[in-house]
């Protein structure tokens, strides 16, 4: 906290005593008029300056000790406050206006937060308002049959004079025949963007923005996904006019938008290193405890996870050319921040080295696979090499390099197509979730499955391309073609979820010797458990656990485990 006494003094209204002024840096410009009457027994931040430049603290509440820290509640009788002695805080409030008034010191008033939104912009892109002002100003609207009014062409965007937008310089379409301007601004971007849904009903329309019969039939927009800050700009001024337009009768819904998604940011991944105060040495993380240190940023992308890439560091400027660096086990161990991307932080990642380097699906798949999509994630570039070994295991299901398309048109087994339409119900499942994260798992899982399975079976294959594209569309499109097809993938039809490849019809048996598992054996689920046990009571590895001992007992749980206790 930072501050500066003035050199001047207020004097009280009340009392007429002198108050010193002070600049302090956490008074806000915006608030009120920028200065503020301090009251350090009942404000902390008040209180920690006061503190902070031994500036004198009365105490005005009666029995409350103040000693260590500021007493913020509202439940105090004031003392030590003149005329508002031995009053609550409603009572004083109310008799501190009402003195004011009568001192004529100044006057009541409620001050709100709320500001009027400005709807013009001085920019070319926008809708034109349809106003045209007189000789007198005076603003008239366009009639219906004038409209709509629509953008002229310039052959310049720059701005007009006088401080107006690049309307202003379309001269001749400014001036009316009967001596009238036109208004130069533009409306804003939320404007249009606030109903522009309605039109995407009834698009053809030349008679209204949109029937009412088919913003019945269309009803309102199932999901909405937005940065968070939609929700006072874009969200508020949309459902302002759905409501208007449903008072007006021309809709019949007040509520633009069935569901809201707000879409966590990519966050950065930050990179501190520690130089010794005064000097041009850099110690590693985890010794930087034993000296007194600045931190600084460096580049994320001169870093291999937390290893710094010491001479890139010391080639990105001048002043780091001649740094020294003290290292733990031969390396320079980076410190790292999780905050939002910003070039000032260094913590960048351009897109367009990923997918240069990874392909643009491996991009896609790793930014769903970072979490849910309702959260802030950080990003990791080392972290996606997972996600592109799936893609290139999955390229190998179909391809082989030397030979090309290996699928078969082999029936497949039913072990096969439970992976497939386990994957189809958990796609089902969470793509209406936005569950993506969770659904690129199970591609994974999928893979892996087939990959043990050996399935190179079209009836398998195809349908998982499908299930896929939405998340890889270019290696589905790729590989969907390399299976003989020639119309695009985006044009065949959803696998359809068949329930009777996912009932169980067997179970694999941990089989313990007095609790203790030995071996594992599996039996259809409907097997009587007297076939079981001649089963398991004749296998090797049980014969030699049970050590020629006799049997005392065989458990045997449906689904779940069997024991043998000798």
């Amino acid at each position: 906290m930072t501050g500066a006494f003035t050199g001047a003094y207020a004097l009280h209204p009340f009392t007429g005593k002198e108050i010193p002024i002070w600049i302090a840096d956490y008074v806000l410009m915006g608030y009120g008029t920028g200065a503020i009457m301090a009251v350090p027994c009942g404000d902390s931040r008040d209180y920690a300056f006061a503190k902070q430049f031994h500036i004198d603290i009365p105490n005005i509440f009666e029995g409350k000790d103040i000693t260590e820290n500021a007493y913020e509640e509202k439940d105090v009788v004031y003392g030590n406050s003149d005329f508002m002695n031995g009053m609550n805080y409603k009572e004083a409030s109310a008799k501190m206006l009402d003195t004011i008034e009568v001192k004529q010191l100044g006057r009541r008033k409620i001050n709100y937060r709320m500001r009027d939104a400005g709807f013009s912009r001085q920019r070319y892109w926008g809708e034109p308002f349809p106003i045209v002002y007189d000789a007198e100003g005076k603003t008239i609207a366009l009639s219906e049959n004038d409209l709509p009014l629509e953008l002229p062409y310039l052959e310049t965007y720059s701005a007009g004079p006088n401080g107006k937008g690049p309307l202003a310089n379309a001269t001749t379409w400014m001036s009316t025949s009967d001596g009238g301007v036109r208004e130069t601004d533009t409306m804003p971007g939320y404007a249009g963007s606030s109903w522009y849904y309605l039109r995407y009903m009834d698009p053809g329309n030349d008679q209204a923005f949109c029937s009412k019969e088919m913003s019945s039939y269309w009803n309102q927009v199932d999901v909405y996904i937005g940065g968070a800050e939609h929700a006072v700009g874009h969200l508020l001024y949309s459902r302002m006019w759905c409501k208007v337009l449903n008072d007006l009768g021309y809709i019949n819904f007040d509520e633009p938008y069935k569901k809201l998604i707000n879409q966590g940011m990519i966050q950065g991944n930050s990179r501190l290193v520690y130089r010794v105060k005064g000097t041009n040495t850099f110690v590693s993380n985890g010794l930087k405890e034993k000296y007194e240190v600045d931190t600084l940023y460096a580049e994320y992308n001169f870093c291999d996870g937390y290893e710094l890439n010491i001479d890139q560091f010391k080639n990105w400027r001048e002043e780091y050319s001649s740094a020294e660096f003290i290292l733990e086990d031969g390396k320079y161990i980076c410190g790292g921040l999780v905050e939002k991307m910003s070039k000032r932080l260094y913590n960048v990642v351009n897109p367009d080295d990923i997918i240069e380097q990874y392909g643009s699906d491996t991009f896609r798949m790793y930014e769903m696979f970072l979490g849910p999509v309702e959260v802030s994630k950080p990003w990791d570039t080392k972290g996606i090499e997972g996600v592109h070994r799936f893609l290139r295991k999955l390229w190998r299901l179909y391809m082989d390099e030397n030979t090309g398309c290996i699928v078969t048109d082999d029936k497949a087994s039913n072990d096969e197509l439970k992976v497939l339409h386990q994957t189809i119900k958990k796609i089902e499942y969470d793509t209406e979730l936005f569950a993506f994260n969770t659904s690129v798992s199970q591609f994974m899982i999928c893979v892996n499955e087939l990959a043990k399975l050996n399935c190179n079976k079209r009836e398998i294959l195809k349908p998982l391309l499908i299930l896929l594209t939405p998340f890889a569309p270019h290696i589905s499109e790729e590989l969907w073609h390399a299976l003989g097809h020639q119309s695009s993938i985006l044009d065949a039809t959803f696998p359809a979820l068949n329930e009777r490849y996912l009932v169980e019809n067997s179970f694999t048996y941990p089989v313990a010797i007095n609790g203790k598992t030995r071996t594992e054996y599996e039996f259809a689920l409907d097997m009587e458990a007297s076939a079981i046990q001649e089963i398991i009571l004749k296998d090797n590895v049980v014969i030699k656990w049970m050590e020629d001992k006799p049997i005392k007992k065989f458990i045997y749980v449906k689904g779940k485990m069997i024991n043998v206790v000798v």
